[in-house]
């Protein structure tokens, strides 16, 4: 039932654009598997074998430790509506920082949003299909709002003073980047 491709095409695309949330997976060489959700309009098919995401500040930043580390990620997208489908795209990581040169070409595809912290780019080497005929339905009733508001309310500041406490290692000891220079 699963079928495998080299590259996205239109029909896969569109089936990403639909999706109101995607999940990363990355691991270390050694250590703790990361499986984290993500959404709020933070996604972007950049060409056929190109994604990119809006990282925003989350609890911790395990992907960005281990596409430093390892570079393998993983991208799922699962379908809730009545027509099953489980997409995953699978490739090289790279992390891309608002002080690196090229934050305002990744940046452009893009709407601001309160709380970004880095951009996840994938070169994808393998895209996936399986059937999701397990996967339940279920109605999308909104976005949260509550990671909007809880970075208005830090500040550029606060921030700042998170990102220190809360996104300089992950939890097995590896360096994020985050705030290197």
């Amino acid at each position: 039932m699963a079928e495998f491709f080299k590259e996205l095409n239109d029909e896969l695309m569109d089936f990403i654009k639909d999706q109101k949330i995607f999940f990363t997976a990355t691991a270390p060489k050694t250590g703790r598997i990361n499986l984290s959700p993500k959404g709020m309009d933070s996604f972007r098919c950049v060409d056929l074998n190109t994604v990119a995401y809006l990282d925003l500040t989350g609890s911790g930043n395990e992907t960005a430790a281990h596409i430093f580390d390892d570079g393998r990620l993983t991208l799922m997208f699962c379908s809730f509506s009545r027509k099953p489908l489980i997409l995953r795209l699978s490739g090289k990581g790279r992390v891309v920082l608002p002080r690196h040169e090229d934050w305002a070409n990744w940046h452009s595809h893009f709407n601001s949003m309160v709380g970004e912290r880095q951009i996840i780019v994938l070169n994808i080497d393998m895209v996936q299909s399986a059937c999701g005929y397990g996967v339940p339905v279920y109605d999308f009733v909104e976005e949260r709002d509550l990671l909007t508001k809880w970075t208005e309310k830090r500040g550029e500041q606060g921030l700042k003073d998170y990102w220190l406490e809360h996104g300089q290692k992950s939890l097995d000891g590896l360096d994020t980047h985050l705030l290197e220079d």
